[in-house]
């Protein structure tokens, strides 16, 4: 069949490409015909730009040309014969790529979206996957702990609501007014510029009763922020790396590690992909936390998005036609106080 697909061909070029897949399915697969998916702004930017350097090596995971996307909505237009997680006809979230067709395997997750809540706003839920990582590996054992979340782009955005939804003392930080004003209109209450240490402590003091924080966490994905989140942890807390680092950064770590030593302070990866996929059997249908799997954490989203706890449309700025591809990612690259969150529609 007929599909059309988003491929980076290069550094800076995106475009929507016709190709032909075989429809014949394996027992385990399914086929999707997409609705919305939505553009993940650190991931694929970082491989649209070339930052990512392993894009220009032969063979890697995300090496040109590459087909982006992993953030899906779609309606199961055929089921292999032993699948049993999804039947033809029913509208799901999957972490399919930027796609009309695809074909998908049930041992990746693939669950059914709520009659409730838009398709677009189930694609762009997937960034909340990302951002409740960290919740995933983070001690539970602080009552109404205080926790700086550094970086107020979607996942920290979307990372701050869900600690504030669980009950913490949350403060936003980002030198972007725009950002700001966003985490605030999603139920945000406290957020901060940032700036240099003696200030910021300052200003945590008055809002958290404390210069320093239980939990600090870096959704920024850059070293300097991670070690000035480092210094605004509390003796005993926790730093949650919830950004990928990339940017290269000089200097000496001894300063770091004494820190973390002296101050018995846990640092802490928070990718998602280290979960399981599905919860085991004896567990199916867990309900609270401790997170046990990606399923669980994507049907808490949703049980959130319904409740009117998490706020995800706000951050959607555009849905655009998926044949603009490559305007989203110059919008969002060039111009991120416009371009917070892009939904591709595939109708």
């Amino acid at each position: 069949m007929k599909i059309q697909q988003a491929v980076i061909t290069g550094q800076k070029k995106a475009e929507i490409q016709k190709s032909d897949i075989d429809d014949t399915l394996a027992p385990d697969e399914i086929l999707v015909r997409t609705e919305c998916s939505f553009i993940s702004a650190g991931t694929e930017l970082s491989i649209y730009t070339g930052k990512e350097e392993l894009v220009f090596q032969k063979g890697a995971w995300c090496a040109y040309p590459w087909k982006p996307g992993y953030a899906n909505v779609g309606t199961v237009e055929a089921v292999g014969k032993s699948v049993t997680r999804t039947r033809a006809g029913e509208r799901v979230f999957t972490f399919g790529p930027h796609a009309s067709h695809f074909k998908y395997s049930q041992d990746s997750l693939v669950m059914p979206v709520p009659s409730g809540i838009d398709s677009g706003i189930a694609a762009a839920s997937r960034m909340a996957g990302v951002a409740t990582a960290a919740m995933a590996v983070v001690d539970r054992a602080l009552y109404r702990p205080n926790v700086a979340v550094f970086g107020l782009g979607m996942v920290g955005n979307l990372a701050a609501q869900s600690f504030r939804i669980l009950g913490a003392n949350v403060v936003g930080i980002d030198p972007l007014p725009a950002r700001r004003k966003l985490a605030e209109a999603c139920g945000i209450r406290n957020t901060l510029a940032g700036g240099e240490n003696k200030i910021l402590e300052g200003e945590l003091a008055k809002i958290a009763g404390s210069p320093k924080m239980d939990i600090c966490i870096d959704a920024v994905g850059h070293t300097a922020v991670v070690l000035q989140a480092l210094s605004l942890t509390a003796n005993v807390g926790q730093l949650i790396l919830l950004g990928t680092p990339r940017a290269p950064l000089d200097g000496n770590m001894t300063t770091a590690f004494n820190e973390i030593h002296l101050r018995n302070i846990t640092v802490r990866g928070a990718l998602e992909w280290c979960l399981p996929v599905y919860p085991p059997a004896a567990m199916f249908g867990y309900r609270t936390l401790p997170i046990l799997s990606l399923w669980d954490k994507q049907k808490m989203i949703f049980e959130w998005i319904s409740d009117r706890q998490l706020h995800v449309e706000p951050m959607i700025s555009h849905r655009l036609p998926a044949s603009k591809i490559g305007e989203a990612y110059e919008g969002l690259l060039g111009n991120p106080e416009k371009f917070t969150g892009v939904v591709l529609e595939w109708k």
